[in-house]
């Protein structure tokens, strides 16, 4: 097909039609599937050294009958630790999971997951979320530290978590309260002794930026806590970075991205206003659902606007690590030392968000992206 042009003098200029296209559109990355799931939509993921993979199914959106924890193993899900813990039953609510939602391995390997508590439908009961590490090793339960007020409020949303074995007898947990209504803050769980703090409950580094406005598969939808149209909400993904010395958090409707210091975070004698004196502001990250680390120093985000995996290099640059239209509504994410795995919620296709039609289509995804290997330092003798 030949178009005739316009010259800029001289007349009419004759051409092959080749219309420039945007070559960030296209598919990027080394991409694996490594499960297909068509039960209840996946969030949480976290890997162990040894290769162990576990998922969480929250039950918040949809109070489904599987297992909220699973082990994949051989391509298929095992509930974990056990089926008596994992599935519904009638054991009281302190006693099992009800709703895992965001996870982590500590430097021990030992699992750490956070039990929002909230069934869809149904009120957080006493003891429903919860603070629970589980030992790989054993499939014991290690600890079990019950969320409660004034730390966990109604409308709590306990997203995800980091474990910072650097502070405290037992460890420190840093919780993300995303809040199902419009009251986020980050929560500080000192796992020995169960005492429990809410912080920056009303700093703007945990709270959804007001003009926030995503584009989500081609549609333009802009924050509305009322009349919601895709997941919104306040702090959500978080990562320990600087080997344990800060903490990375970000608001789910919020294109920024946030730190502290540990060594005041786990202070219980640190004031808010002190804490809050101590957030550093790390500038634009994009749209993240999830965050992690790696052992460089490196973070990692899920960018829900662009169907893509980000990383972050500690003098604050980006990268695109692997993008695909497959990537909708990228959630949890972990990296260790060969691989970023990624779980694919499908949340923006929720009823709730599309006048009352599910547009999720299963089954959805577990992916991972290959890492390059730590670079090798060598000698001066070579």
């Amino acid at each position: 097909m030949v178009t005739v042009l316009a010259g800029m003098a001289g007349g009419p200029v004759a051409r092959a039609q080749t219309d420039t296209a945007d070559p960030g559109t296209a598919p990027s990355g080394s991409v694996e599937v490594l499960a297909r799931m068509e039960g209840p939509g996946p969030s949480g993921i976290a890997v162990t050294p040894e290769g162990r993979i576990f998922v969480g199914f929250p039950r918040h959106a949809d109070d489904h009958a599987s297992a909220t924890l699973a082990e994949l193993k051989g391509g298929r899900l095992f509930p974990y630790p056990s089926s008596a813990m994992s599935l519904p039953s009638d054991a009281p609510p302190a006693e099992r999971l009800l709703s895992v939602h965001g996870m982590t391995v500590d430097r021990l390997g030992r699992l750490w997951v956070i039990d929002d508590g909230k069934r869809h439908g149904h009120d957080i009961p006493e003891g429903g979320a919860k603070v629970v590490g589980i030992d790989p090793k054993t499939n014991r339960v290690i600890a079990s530290v019950p969320l409660k007020a004034p730390a966990l409020r109604p409308d709590s949303h306990m997203n995800d978590l980091r474990v910072d074995l650097g502070h405290g007898a037992k460890g420190t947990a840093y919780v993300s309260d995303s809040s199902f209504g419009t009251t986020p803050a980050l929560v500080v769980v000192d796992l020995a002794s169960g005492r429990q703090r809410r912080v920056l409950a009303t700093h703007p580094s945990t709270q959804p930026d007001p003009g926030f406005l995503t584009v989500l598969e081609g549609r333009a939808l802009k924050y509305d806590p009322r009349h919601p149209t895709f997941p919104v909400g306040g702090v959500d993904g978080l990562a320990l970075g600087e080997g344990g010395r800060r903490l990375y958090y970000a608001p789910l409707s919020s294109h920024r991205l946030y730190s502290v210091p540990t060594d005041v975070l786990a202070n219980p004698a640190a004031s808010d206003a002190q804490v809050a004196a101590s957030v550093r502001d790390e500038g634009e990250k994009g749209a993240a659902d999830g965050l992690a680390e790696d052992a460089q120093g490196r973070l990692y985000t899920t960018d829900f606007e662009h169907d893509a995996i980000l990383r972050r290099a500690p003098d604050g640059t980006f990268e695109r690590l692997a993008h695909d239209a497959r990537f909708v509504w990228p959630d949890g994410i972990f990296v260790d030392a060969h691989h970023v795995y990624v779980t694919l919620g499908q949340w923006n296709r929720l009823p709730d968000f599309n006048g009352g039609q599910e547009r999720r289509k299963p089954p959805y995804l577990l992916v991972r992206i290959p890492v390059e290997p730590p670079p090798t330092v060598r000698s001066p003798t070579g």
